[in-house]
């Protein structure tokens, strides 16, 4: 965490992941075998909107193992790109840009749980912050403070506070799961705010951010565990299959 005085108000920037990983990894490099749990999406096509999301867990032995069934999911308006994280970074291709409406594509950990209520469900336990009317979260490429939870001081807000607050009380953002895309490092424009939510309709892409219906979502905050190391990877099938093997992904279904 850092802190740092801005405009005349104090700013509270929270960063680093659960478990930060600086830089990205050679993209022939499997995941590493801290990496106990996996959170799983594949999507037909770059061009997709829609997709499905599974949950896995690494045994003893070292072989993943579904949890629970695949549910449905939705990305951006506009499909897949690139994104920046632990995989995928230096891949050939589209790359994620600030408002492309497209889901960044790659292997990412996670953040934090921010959400409206209190608490997280009963039987979570995973790192947790109540979103209040002093949260923001800068998607402006020129804000020292782009793509980063920030908390500022309500009495004397900077400038820029009102167009870059996080919304509080809306049922889609009950629980947002911070998807570290774009995060170590922060590149100015290279896309911000991504997380998993509650989904706004069975067939309403978004801006760029993971969503799905409401109870999938509680399975989600409810399974995930820090110690285990979570990572997302979403990739279209095509590369998927390209791939799993050298990422250490479990096998895509044949049947698919």
């Amino acid at each position: 965490m850092k802190s740092l005085l801005l405009a005349g108000a104090f700013v509270v920037a929270t960063a680093g992941a659960i478990v930060a990983t600086a830089g990205t990894a050679a993209a022939a490099e499997p995941l590493g075998a801290e990496v106990r749990q996996l959170v799983l999406s594949i999507a037909p096509t770059w061009s997709s909107s829609q997709g499905t999301l599974q949950r896995f867990e690494r045994g003893a032995d070292a072989q993943w193992l579904q949890v629970g069934e695949a549910v449905p999911v939705l990305y951006g308006k506009h499909g897949l790109a690139w994104g920046r994280g632990v995989r995928g970074s230096d891949e050939p291709g589209l790359r994620k840009r600030e408002g492309d409406g497209r889901t960044p594509a790659g292997a990412f950990t996670l953040g934090l749980i921010y959400g409206n209520d209190r608490r997280l469900p009963e039987g979570a336990d995973f790192p947790y912050h109540q979103v209040t009317e002093v949260d923001a979260w800068p998607d402006d490429p020129k804000n020292p403070f782009y793509n980063q939870h920030v908390t500022v001081n309500a009495a004397i807000p900077p400038a820029w506070f009102a167009s870059q607050r996080m919304c509080t009380g809306d049922p889609a953002y009950r629980w947002r799961v911070e998807i570290r895309h774009n995060s170590d490092p922060i590149e100015p424009g290279a896309g911000s705010a991504t997380f998993f939510h509650i989904r706004r309709g069975e067939t309403r892409p978004t801006s760029g951010c993971t969503t799905m219906a409401e109870p999938a979502l509680r399975d989600l905050v409810i399974w995930l565990r820090a110690a285990a190391t979570p990572h997302y990877v979403l990739l279209p099938r095509a590369e998927y299959v390209r791939l799993w093997k050298a990422w250490g992904l479990p096998a895509p279904d044949p049947a698919k």
